[in-house]
């Protein structure tokens, strides 16, 4: 066979061995498989497409040297964990921090906040293209002022869909820290977006009281 294994179409434990074994063809299939994702991560973290390309072909080249230390799990997981530390890397080189630091309306940082689920990237009907474009503008917006720590977490939960176990995975942080993070990113990110209240679902505008 291709791959000079028995596998499924899609079999990615056995592309994983395979590529572990060079085979270059097996190690371009589960780049395939996931470069979309791991673009749209390094995007989210860093708004902009050069270094997100660029962040996304380290990680990649990185995974490549780095096979033989993958130790089963998620391969998923194991993949965007070399693309955050790509954006890190970035990040801290290029010190793309906000000017003045975001301060939640409601002190209660680890209250528990339900994923709004239009943050994942979802294909809007043609009447409302201009208006979520509008939204997703200013979610980037938001996503930006957050600090880095919560803005990957949130990207991996919320936009990208990852579960906990994963994003502990990516992160390398006890799951309570991801918990952690998450609630106060999402608190963070809903403060944030009331400058832009009338593009913002119901149930996520803050209620008169909460406002005070």
């Amino acid at each position: 066979s291709r791959y000079d294994t028995d596998m499924t179409p899609f079999d990615e434990a056995a592309l994983v061995q395979a590529a572990r074994k060079g085979s270059l063809d097996a190690f371009n299939d589960l780049v395939l498989a996931h470069q979309e994702m791991a673009f749209n991560v390094a995007y989210r973290i860093l708004n902009d497409d050069a270094a997100a390309e660029d962040a996304t072909q380290t990680a990649f080249l990185s995974a490549y040297r780095n096979l033989d230390s993958y130790r089963g799990g998620s391969f998923r997981a194991w993949v965007l964990r070399m693309v955050t530390n790509a954006c890190y890397d970035e990040l801290r080189r290029h010190k793309r921090r906000p000017t003045t630091p975001l301060e939640p309306i409601n002190e209660s940082e680890d209250e528990e906040i339900e994923s709004p689920a239009w943050l994942a990237d979802t294909a809007p009907s043609p009447e409302a293209a201009a208006e979520q474009r509008e939204l997703a503008q200013a979610v980037q917006d938001c996503l930006n002022r957050l600090p880095d720590e919560f803005r990957v977490v949130i990207v991996l939960v919320d936009v990208q869909g990852l579960d906990y176990n994963e994003v502990a995975q990516v992160s390398k942080h006890p799951l309570g820290t991801v918990k952690s993070r998450l609630a106060r990113a999402r608190l963070r990110l809903r403060d944030c977006l009331q400058r832009f209240v009338e593009l913002l679902p119901a149930q996520f505008r803050l209620k008169d009281e909460e406002r005070a």
